[in-house]
């Protein structure tokens, strides 16, 4: 399902709450999986209750939380590294902090994590990115759609719960 929403010329990087089948591409070694970032809040750790649990890493390594702007934010907790500079201006401040984009990596002990998108849902530079110059040479796209009933949406591949 696509749910691209048509900003009247068709091209776009905003969807529908949670679109794009948001995951984590993870590895280690020989070892190839992936995980759907289907919670609003996803723990990476080695604690029992964590939604991915790995061995060899801290019990709260990291946090993944899906944010009021449908944006998916990592937090390190443990050592890693991130592909961002935590000094650059974002979304988000903390040193440990990243705003997530498709193919943004972090690490966790031997574990290496990917972060994919669709790119019709990632919220990142309109129009494909840089495709022939800068942003002043592209135009803007739209404001993001109101997100606000967001969280009661379900999203590709997961259901409500009840309460």
């Amino acid at each position: 399902m696509n749910d691209q929403v048509d900003d009247g010329t068709g091209v776009s990087t905003h969807a529908e709450w949670g679109a794009g089948h948001p995951r984590l591409r993870i590895s280690r070694g020989d070892e190839r999986f992936e995980h759907a970032l289907a919670e609003d809040d996803t723990t990476i750790g080695s604690a029992a209750g964590s939604s991915l649990r790995l061995e060899g890493i801290d019990a709260l390594h990291a946090t993944i939380t899906h944010d009021d702007r449908d944006e998916y934010v990592l937090t390190l907790h443990g050592e890693g590294e991130m592909n961002a500079n935590p000094d650059a201006a974002g979304t988000h401040a903390g040193d440990r902090t990243e705003t997530l984009r498709t193919g943004a990596r972090f690490t966790a002990g031997e574990w290496a994590f990917v972060y994919a998108r669709e790119e019709y849902a990632d919220h990142g530079r309109p129009y494909g990115g840089r495709n022939g110059g800068e942003l002043s040479d592209q135009p803007e796209q739209p404001a993001r759609p109101d997100y606000s009933g967001g969280h009661a949406t379900p999203r590709e591949g997961t259901e409500l719960n009840e309460h």
